[in-house]
């Protein structure tokens, strides 16, 4: 199986490949069987806020974490108190402490003498429970590939309706063809631009920050694996 990188930055990874299809779709599957810690309990002993409870607690749940394995049954207590100040107070999840992914989420707005005292649990659990135990994205598309004539040269507006696709420099030519969304159809006012669909796949993976982004790919890779040994055993 064949693979080239594409482009690789914090958060984020996008390669091409040659996988089978049924391969990607059930790697896709898979991210929402990587166990991951979110917030799932909350005790909350005073709310003078604008926000129900529920409301609070859903924002805290939705909160990435810095990963961690825990035993069964085991969980991690956050504590949170603040109060509201003459100009109102922003209350932000790094209050929530250092295993918070990032600290600038806005959770609710305290108006002067307003508090918030709350005590939040996280569990380990996974995606196909409920998407707060998503680790991130992984999805995948069929290749274009992109060929202009000379013809075709001349469009250079496709270069401002696509600058990550096209780029005009005096002729039209190809950018990044794996960025493109568009296919044949899209470009049919256009001649001597054509767009076809390849049997290679551009693969993306991002992370919302539970777990880097290459460990989404390894960690789906191991779901898998599991459940074929499963079913494998219960075939025998």
């Amino acid at each position: 199986m064949a693979m080239k990188l594409l482009k690789k930055d914090e958060g984020k990874i996008v390669f091409e490949t040659d996988m089978n299809i049924s391969l990607a779709n059930a790697l896709r599957r898979s991210v929402g069987e990587i166990p991951i810690l979110a917030i799932d309990e909350v005790d909350i002993y005073k709310n003078d806020s604008a926000l129900y409870d529920e409301a609070i607690a859903h924002r805290l749940g939705l909160i990435p974490l810095t990963n961690q394995k825990l035993k069964d049954g085991k969980s991690v207590a956050f504590k949170l108190k603040a109060k509201g100040t003459d100009k109102g107070t922003e209350v932000l999840s790094g209050e929530l402490g250092e295993d918070i992914v990032y600290g600038e989420m806005p959770i609710v707005l305290l108006e002067k003498d307003q508090e918030l005292e709350l005590v939040a649990r996280a569990n380990v659990g996974e995606g196909k429970q409920h998407a707060k135990y998503l680790p991130g994205l992984l999805y995948y598309k069929q290749s274009p590939k992109i060929k202009i004539t000379s013809e075709g040269e001349k469009h250079s507006e496709l270069a401002e309706l696509y600058p990550e696709v096209f780029e005009f420099d005096g002729k039209l030519k190809v950018k990044n063809a794996w960025a493109c969304d568009l296919d044949g159809d899209d470009v049919t006012e256009y001649k001597g631009v054509d767009i076809e669909l390849s049997p290679e796949l551009v693969f993306v993976i991002e992370s919302w920050g539970q777990i880097d982004v290459k460990d989404i790919f390894s960690e789906a890779g191991k779901a898998l694996k599991s459940n074929l040994n499963d079913l494998t055993k219960a075939l025998k």
